[in-house]
């Protein structure tokens, strides 16, 4: 018979051959008991453990995230074989459990909707490209764990044994797909069915079985389905138990994660009324950071994007969050019901190391690769906060740079107190001292006491003058903006850093404000709103791209020269700017050539977080500067570009470590502009610069 013909009245029996169908509904209900328990469990943990977060907010755009992140995996399809994995899996099991859902209406609600061209399509071979799917999902996950053995899925931690749960999953589903088809194929094989063709795999499998007796395809049948329901309800019953659990946890994290795509501000501290400075038990975290340790799949993208991993560095960040996880998991119960149980060992120091937590560069690399959104960075900054202001430890060379922040209002040691040494010769104006300015230069303290730094300030200074612009700045007036204090762990230092800074700028009352460090501009910009500064503040490239589309500077292009470009983290990740540096890279004639880590991805300088007063390579180890510098030199470029004056000094030692000092430069993007202009004028530039 014509597999189309009649398909109107197309359908099946639900129970075909099962008796006492009841225990169907006993099975699913302690299943659910089980499954319902292990959720709840985790919850109330949570909840009893962590510091509460206040409102979530704003439910529209959660959902839209939600929608983004988990129904359309944009982070998870970053990787084209782990996302297309993933979403093979995941869709193919929500479509399984709909079909499901239409057996109950079927069966149960007596809504009959199992028939016609709806079961043909979707229940028959809808479902059958679901369970192929699936399927083949679970066998690329096999063969990349145990057969191709990618790097960073693999199991690392020293001192912890590998979660035997990881291959379960994909072997249960697996299991129950071979289960599902060849219940089908019986089912075919016994009940010859003129759709049959619409289950393609289930009807191929029948046809091996067409010289079986019908007793005992029957006998078999009743055998494997009762098999087949056991596994799949235990297998739910067992989902919140292990690395499955993820599941829902990696869904309400998303949900309840940080809105903005750029790495979160840390919090303020309340001193007035703080009993604690920092996080030194997991007590101390807030119930979402706790939700963060249960949500992580242990994928390894925060550990293969980590450049302080990379180097060598005794900093891991999926181990960091496994670590915790452990330590809550294990010690959680026993602080849920006596904060102060005996015998917990320390947070900080035991469970996570203090050089771990000092490795750490803060580029957010890792939260911004984490396909459910968790965030490992507010977390070492706060455990820092505790070495830092409880414990007073902290290495060496950041107590000299504190302490020089403290005495000298910037973070250089040896350096003097004079902030305009580097405008010699200029004559730059105060803007204490007139209100004739347009923009409002906040230096910094790299642009103003480092020497490879000044030339960049002096050659904005130019740009600004060849476009007309009057530019003033703070000179003395101008302390550090505080971004390494807060890094460091110091949040009180940089609590009256900030203070005193918006009080003074609220005081000159600038139009905007522009500065060449991406850390000041975080600063200024964006965590001073939390102390009352609401600063209009723009990044020097920003504002020079401005200039350059309004036709105020115009460049003389030679012949092009290779030129490679490098985000620095805090004006990309944090900032979101990628497009103004790249444009002017353009419009001084350079041929622009893209690193492998680039944008979104990439590859940090080793400079933040406190790291440039962090000399030392890890032991066995590479500079995280010398491992970037490669991937420019890579490029086969002869300038690396960059736009942050802890990038450039840092790149430059990189370049010389590595030996690359006559073949590849290292210039600020502003340089690179200034370089394009003055080709025609170069003598006069050259006295004005020194």
């Amino acid at each position: 018979m014509n597999a189309l013909h009649g398909a109107e009245g197309a359908t099946r029996v639900v129970f075909w051959q099962i008796t006492n169908a009841w225990l169907v509904y006993v099975l699913a209900a302690v299943a659910l008991g089980v499954f319902s328990y292990g959720i709840w469990r985790r919850a109330r943990l949570w909840r009893a453990l962590g510091a509460p977060t206040g409102p979530l907010g704003d439910t529209t755009a959660r959902l839209r995230k939600v929608w983004q992140q988990v129904a359309r995996h944009e982070r998870l399809l970053r990787d084209r074989t782990a996302g297309w994995m993933h979403a093979a899996i995941v869709g193919s099991i929500v479509l399984l459990a709909i079909g499901t859902t239409v057996v109950f209406v079927h069966a149960d609600l007596g809504i009959p909707v199992m028939q016609g061209w709806f079961y043909l399509v979707f229940q028959k071979l809808g479902l059958t490209v679901a369970g192929v799917l699936l399927a083949a999902g679970c066998v690329v996950a096999l063969v990349r764990r145990y057969v191709v053995r990618v790097a960073r899925v693999q199991p690392n931690r020293p001192n912890a044994a590998a979660d035997p749960s990881d291959p379960l999953s994909p072997v249960l589903l697996l299991l129950l797909v071979a289960q599902g088809f060849t219940l089908q194929a019986i089912r075919l094989a016994a009940n010859p069915d003129p759709f049959a063709p619409w289950s393609p795999v289930g009807y191929a499998l029948s046809l091996a079985m067409a010289g079986a007796t019908e007793p005992t395809l029957v006998s078999v049948y009743r055998t494997l389905w009762w098999t087949h329901l056991v596994t799949a309800l235990g297998w739910i019953a067992w989902l919140p138990y292990g690395k499955m659990l993820h599941v829902f946890t990696g869904v309400v994290n998303v949900y309840a994660s940080n809105l903005s795509v750029r790495p979160t501000t840390p919090q303020r501290i309340d001193f007035e009324h703080a009993r604690r400075l920092g996080v030194s038990r997991i007590t101390h975290f807030t119930w979402k950071e706790l939700l963060d340790l249960d949500a992580c799949t242990a994928c390894g993208r925060c550990e293969q994007a980590c450049p302080a991993h990379a180097s060598g560095a005794p900093l891991n960040p999926r181990s960091l969050i496994l670590d915790l996880r452990d330590h809550m998991r294990t010690h959680g119960p026993a602080l849920a019901s006596d904060g102060e149980a005996a015998g917990v060992p320390a947070l900080v120091g035991k469970t996570i190391s203090e050089a771990t937590l000092w490795a750490c560069t803060t580029c957010g690399a890792c939260v911004r690769e984490c396909p459910v959104h968790v965030e490992h960075v507010p977390k070492i900054t706060g455990m820092r906060r505790h070495l830092a202001m409880e414990e007073a430890r902290l290495p060496p060379t950041l107590q000299d740079a504190l302490k020089s922040l403290e005495d000298r209002a910037h973070p250089y040691k040896g350096a003097g107190g004079d902030r305009m040494q580097w405008a010699k010769g200029l004559d730059v104006p105060l803007a204490t001292e007139t209100a004739d300015y347009d923009v409002l230069y906040w230096v910094g303290c790299t642009g103003s006491f480092d020497a490879r730094a000044q030339k960049v300030a002096r050659s904005f200074v130019e740009l600004l003058r060849r476009a007309g612009v009057k530019a003033a700045v703070l000179g003395n007036a101008e302390p550090c903006c505080g971004d390494p204090a807060r890094r460091m762990g110091h949040e009180f230092l940089y609590d009256q850093i900030a203070r005193g800074n918006v009080e003074v700028l609220q005081g000159v009352n600038p139009k905007r404000i522009v500065t060449a460090c991406p850390h000041c501009l975080n600063a200024l910009g964006t965590e001073y709103r939390a102390f009352g500064g609401e600063f209009e503040v723009v990044h020097h490239t920003q504002l020079l791209a401005e200039l350059v589309a309004a036709g105020r500077l115009v460049a003389a292009p030679a012949a092009a020269k290779r030129v490679t470009y490098h985000d620095p983290c805090y004006l990309g990740r944090y900032g979101g700017e990628f497009e103004a540096p790249r444009g002017l890279i353009d419009t001084a004639g350079g041929a622009r050539v893209e690193m492998a880590r680039s944008r979104t991805k990439s590859f940090c300088c080793g400079g933040g977080g406190g790291q440039m007063w962090m000399p030392a390579a890890p032991p066995g180890g590479a500079r995280i500067n010398e491992i970037r510098v490669r991937e420019a030199m890579a490029t086969g470029a002869g300038t690396l570009a960059v736009a942050c004056p802890f990038c450039i000094r840092i790149m430059e030692d990189g370049v010389k470590a590595v030996g690359a000092d006559a073949s590849l430069e290292v210039r600020d993007v502003a340089e690179v502009l200034l370089d394009a202009m003055a080709r025609d004028g170069g003598d006069a530039l050259a006295g004005r610069l020194g």
